[in-house]
């Protein structure tokens, strides 16, 4: 239950977040928070990550079912117990809601976060691309947690095999 918690509070602050901008900003608006680093700038994407995949809804509807679907589905069969993989899994289901809230009823992403990273200019994201990303490196570390622990638990801590006879 706490997962989805997670998930709700992701989805509150990614459409809240998105609200403000879109009723205190034009369209293209920038606001400097620190300057040459980080700015609001207010922007609209009808694609996916990095704009990619332009004004094909249809399949983002599609996608975003079939994700949340199987995250709810993980989060009811393997959560128990797994706190990292549920808070993962909480973080990725609220990122993906809280997109596809804005693909149903702007047909568009709002994004605003604005950072140059290196002398980079990034992307422009959201909340919710945010929690989708943290979700997903999340759920890596769970794995690399889990692979490296089976090993140990195969291997023993001095590297030889116990077979447990």
């Amino acid at each position: 239950m706490v997962y989805y918690i997670i998930a709700l509070f992701i989805i509150a602050l990614d459409q809240f977040t998105k609200w403000l901008v879109v009723k205190n900003m034009e369209f293209g608006e920038s606001i400097p928070i620190i300057k040459n680093i980080f700015y609001i700038t207010s922007h609209r994407n009808q694609g996916a990550a990095w704009g990619i995949l332009q004004g094909q809804m249809w399949l983002f509807y599609l996608i975003t079912v079939v994700v949340v679907v199987g995250i709810v589905y993980y989060m009811q069969k393997y959560t128990k117990g797994k706190v990292l993989l549920g808070i993962s899994l909480g973080f990725m289901l609220g990122g993906a809601i809280g997109n596809f809230i804005d693909r149903i009823f702007r047909k568009q992403v709002v994004d605003f976060i604005h950072t140059y990273i290196f002398g980079y200019d990034f992307p422009i994201f959201n909340i919710a691309d945010s929690a989708l990303t943290i979700g997903v490196i999340l759920l890596i570390i769970y794995m690399l947690i889990e692979e490296f622990g089976s090993k140990e638990k195969t291997y023993g801590n001095n590297g030889t095999h116990h077979s447990g006879k």
